[in-house]
């Protein structure tokens, strides 16, 4: 196996992967392929140049925890929502609405994503082109007190259904008299540089085409990405002046120095300090974060990926077995605690973030806020903090302020 001599190294933190993760860690790290620059001073620097502070309790503006609806929508949305600086640590869950999910099921599973989880968001992802559907959405988080992070999904078949799935949304935004109130921001996703679906030209271009369509709403526009799908582009510097925030795909199990997910942070680290450098001081959320199954690798990237995070749960023991022994004991070892290593290293990259709260908070732009990638298996297997019977796989509590 050409993984295994390399992966034997890491049973040990492997077996330990929900523990505290090293706080002062600088190893370098990164996305597949990044560019080779050294950001190492970026983060200290946007943190000196930040002063901390507590954010409110904010019970007065949308959707801060307390909050209470009002009983008639007010005049505009100028007011109405919280400052970004208290917008840090986790806010939320990644949606997938590819199943089209009815207005009853939104609304009971944004009520339990409100208040299992203390939620402040939701950040849809995936499409559902039925007629009404956002309406649907806008309803369901108005109910739940939950802002969204709305998208236009290009997909990956390459095709250009992406124009009328933003046309329709674009006209829900104006027509919904309350979407405004409940649409905190509106994505291009997902990772449309990296999965090279516009050139970032075009992409910068129908930002600010959205920008303006929406101005009247006070509706920001971004584009959901991964620091690699801008670095591989030259910096898509224009893509990143236009955006109103920077929404960033923090996904280190694709990195090649990838190993255990308590010593992700440097990982992190790296690209958070690419967007400090070239972000202008905007505000940033890590809006998909996660750690896959293996069975999400391999419906969605690689077999081999998967194999080779899988294959980091063999025990001590069975590494020490005879070698005529191994392979029947790598073999049943994979089958039955493939997943529950999966589970732990998901379980410990969601305790890194949270035990990284107060450098999160401090990132220039008003601190980080990240949701979790994805709220279950039904809509994205493998990923999700819930399994498929809608069983939590982990404790899952992290903080929403520090």
């Amino acid at each position: 196996m050409i993984f295994y001599p390399l992966l034997l190294s890491f049973v040990l933190s492997g077996l330990s992967l929900a523990l505290a993760a090293p706080l002062d860690g600088r190893a370098s790290g990164s996305q597949p392929h990044p560019e080779q620059v050294n950001h190492a001073n970026a983060l200290t620097a946007s943190q000196s140049k930040t002063t901390p502070k507590h954010a409110p309790a904010a019970p007065n503006c949308f959707p801060a925890l307390g909050f209470t609806k009002p009983q008639t929508l007010p005049a505009d949305n100028t007011n109405w929502w919280c400052d970004p600086a208290t917008e840090y640590a986790f806010v939320g869950f990644s949606y997938e609405v590819t199943a089209c999910q009815s207005r009853e099921q939104l609304i009971q599973e944004f009520s339990d994503i409100r208040n299992h989880f203390n939620s402040r968001y939701v950040r849809l992802y995936g499409f559902c082109d039925r007629e009404g559907f956002y309406d649907d959405i806008v309803e369901a988080a108005w109910e739940n007190t939950l802002g969204v992070h709305a998208l236009i999904w290009f997909g990956f078949d390459g095709s250009d259904i992406w124009i009328s799935r933003r046309d329709t949304l674009l006209a829900a935004l104006h027509a919904n008299p309350k979407a405004k109130y409940v649409t905190r921001v509106l994505q291009f996703g997902s990772e449309p540089l990296f999965d090279n679906v516009l050139p970032h030209a075009t992409l910068a271009a129908q930002v600010l085409a959205a920008k303006q369509n929406l101005s009247s709403l006070h509706i920001p526009v971004t584009v959901s990405e991964l620091a690699y799908g801008y670095q591989e582009r030259g910096g898509a510097q224009d893509v990143l002046d236009a955006i109103d925030s920077i929404n960033i795909h923090m996904l280190p199990f694709f990195s090649q120095q990838a190993s255990t997910s308590d010593q992700a942070w440097p990982l992190v680290e790296n690209d958070l300090n690419w967007f400090i450098a070239h972000g202008n001081g905007k505000k940033m959320y890590f809006d998909e974060v996660s750690v896959p199954l293996a069975e999400g690798l391999r419906r969605r990237h690689s077999p081999e990926l998967a194999e080779r995070l899988a294959i980091c749960d063999f025990s001590q023991r069975a590494a020490q077995q005879p070698t005529r022994r191994r392979r029947h004991s790598q073999r049943t070892v994979l089958a039955a605690n493939a997943n529950r290593f999966r589970e732990l290293l998901a379980q410990g990259y969601y305790t890194l973030l949270d035990e990284h709260c107060e450098d999160l908070k401090a990132v220039v732009g008003g601190g980080i806020g990240w949701f979790a990638h994805i709220y279950s298996d039904n809509q994205e297997p493998g990923y999700g903090i819930y399994n498929s019977a809608m069983q939590l796989k982990f404790p899952f509590a992290p903080r929403t302020e520090c």
